[in-house]
């Protein structure tokens, strides 16, 4: 494919492209920002963000990725509470680590969900990439749980789940989400070091004190 065909194809997305994606893309890069920079603030914009991706991935027939941001609408509330009120003695939550236990039970759900609700769109609705579908959307409620408890590991978790986005969204001709989760790779590598390097400045602070 020529460059002359890309960028027809680029432009005639846009002009295809509803008010949803758009509003729900633009929102998505703020929150995602947001969250690298530890702010509180990323969960409203998150909000925004997947209700217009809720009608988005309805008219795609990507019926996994629909449910998991109606979920998200949920999960955006008990993220928003945790931040503010997680940590110690109800303060703002600290940039901490996932454990062992906690990541193998993540590990057996994500799998034990793929599988199943995998299964269910191949045999009984008419979803587009099934089983590509639903690991995405398992991975995307780890990552999401991770992040709504601080945990640092989040970041390497929507790395390796956005890289595939990328491609699927390209396949749907999704363009514009397309970017939105190549621009959330870049945001993934920034927040990643800033939390980290979060993290051992709290740990350096309580050896201090």
């Amino acid at each position: 494919m020529d460059t002359t065909t890309i960028t027809l194809n680029i432009l005639q997305a846009l002009q295809a492209m509803s008010l949803f994606e758009l509003i729900g893309a633009l929102a998505g890069v703020i929150g995602v920002w947001l969250a690298a920079r530890q702010s509180v603030w990323t969960w409203p914009l998150g909000l925004v963000s997947v209700a217009m991706y809720v009608v988005v991935f309805y008219d795609a027939r990507l019926y996994a990725d629909m449910g998991l941001n109606a979920f998200y609408v949920v999960t955006s509330l008990y993220g928003w509470y945790v931040w503010l009120y997680g940590g110690k003695g109800h303060t703002e939550r600290k940039v901490g680590r996932v454990g062992k236990l906690e990541l193998l039970v993540l590990i057996i759900l994500g799998t034990a969900f793929t599988l199943g609700l995998g299964y269910f769109l191949e045999n009984y609705t008419d979803a587009d990439l099934p089983y590509t579908d639903s690991a995405t959307t398992a991975i995307s409620l780890i990552g999401y749980w991770m992040m709504a408890k601080k945990r640092l590991e989040n970041w390497i978790v929507w790395l390796v789940v956005d890289t595939v986005y990328v491609g699927v969204y390209t396949y749907k001709e999704l363009y514009i989400t397309s970017v939105l989760y190549f621009i959330f790779l870049i945001l993934c590598v920034i927040g990643y070091r800033d939390w980290k390097k979060s993290l051992e400045e709290d740990k350096k602070a309580q050896l201090v004190a």
